[in-house]
């Protein structure tokens, strides 16, 4: 998993400069930060969130890189997000990572629980970006803004969870 984590940022950094939706450093360092978190031994929530993360980010650089093309079809956001989450979710529950009776928090499965939590904070961050590069005429409030907050927030979200497993 993480050698093709790699390969993909990689790909992705070597393509000619284009705009993306959500930046190819922001999806590299998403992907820098699960293979920490397995390396490290965190808990499955905490990753969760940051593979719920690069699947949001993934799915907005294909609908990016569909729209560029002028490829278009009823239903094609969806079926990406839906894709990319099957693409991941189902080898992860083949394998027994999801679905686990002893590895849920609040009666949910761990990582499907930070694979949910890290989506929706990603998304959260991506569109807090739009909307105050919005509100500042077009422009970012400082450099590096469009990859501050999302990794930002996700950091936040794993430290959290990772004193909440202290305290309990």
């Amino acid at each position: 998993m993480k050698k093709l984590l790699a390969i993909i940022g990689i790909t992705f950094l070597a393509l000619p400069k284009i705009t993306f939706a959500v930046c190819p450093v922001c999806t590299v360092a998403v992907g820098a930060g699960l293979g920490l978190a397995e390396y490290f031994g965190i808990d499955d929530s905490i990753s969760g969130i940051w593979i719920g993360a690069l699947i949001v980010s993934m799915s907005l650089w294909t609908i990016d890189w569909l729209d560029k093309k002028n490829i278009r079809f009823k239903g094609r956001k969806i079926l990406i997000f839906l894709g990319y989450y099957a693409v991941v979710a189902l080898p992860l529950w083949l394998k027994g990572k999801i679905g686990h009776p002893l590895h849920t928090i609040w009666g949910i499965d761990k990582l499907l629980f930070g694979i949910i939590l890290g989506s929706i904070l990603f998304a959260a961050a991506a569109i807090l970006h739009t909307y105050l590069r919005k509100k500042n005429g077009g422009k970012s409030y400082f450099q590096g803004q469009k990859i501050a907050f999302p990794i930002a927030i996700l950091i936040i979200a794993s430290v959290v969870l990772y004193y909440t497993y202290q305290l309990i």
